[in-house]
């Protein structure tokens, strides 16, 4: 009896684990949050020879209406650059937000660093304890908001999240669904493994 009671049990878990957990996702995802802080933090995305793609430019649009509602004195960006490229997405990032956006230059951190979201966080955590600051805006995707919330605040941040809404992981249900399902898997992932080997 309590062996089946067991497996029940351990059933019950493997099965509801990954719901409530995507329900956290699906929650995090409809919250704006923007509360005064040190800095607005652009999460990296593709770019093209320096200029932002849709989902780049997306966050990059929305940290700029946050800076000039004064939610932070600051921005930093984020990001590494694949072999090949000659601008980093973080300094594609600056770039357009100091050339397209008019925010001056001394008021853009780039983090030329992070080819996912673990090494983006690790690097701005390192930036973010030499310039003493403690608190931060995330902008990203809806469904990326609970992971990164998540990889900030263990690298020192008390993070909240504005995410975008508006640019392709937006457009439909399905493609909803999809990174909702992806990035459930991926926090199931980094509160096992991944703070030890790293995001998959």
């Amino acid at each position: 009896m309590w062996t089946v009671r067991t497996v029940l049990c351990l059933i019950a878990v493997v099965l509801l684990t990954p719901l409530a957990l995507g329900a956290r996702v699906w929650y995090q995802a409809r919250q704006d949050e923007h509360p005064r802080s040190d800095a607005i933090i652009v999460l990296g995305a593709a770019q093209y020879n320096g200029v932002p793609s849709p989902t780049l430019k997306a966050r990059l649009q929305h940290a700029l209406d946050l800076y000039r509602d004064k939610v932070a004195p600051a921005i930093v960006t984020v990001g590494s650059k694949q072999p090949g490229d000659r601008f980093t997405e973080a300094a594609a990032g600056r770039n357009w937000l100091v050339d397209k956006g008019g925010v001056p230059s001394a008021k853009v951190v780039s983090v030329p660093e992070g080819k996912d979201t673990l090494q983006s966080m690790e690097a701005i955590g390192r930036v973010y304890r030499r310039l003493g600051w403690h608190s931060g805006v995330i902008v990203t995707d809806p469904w990326h908001s609970l992971r990164s919330k998540t990889m900030a605040g263990d690298n020192g941040i008390k993070a909240a999240a504005s995410p975008t809404h508006s640019g392709p992981s937006v457009q439909t249900r399905d493609t909803q669904f999809h990174y909702i399902v992806r990035e459930t898997g991926g926090l199931l992932w980094y509160g096992t493994l991944g703070r030890i080997y790293g995001e998959q």
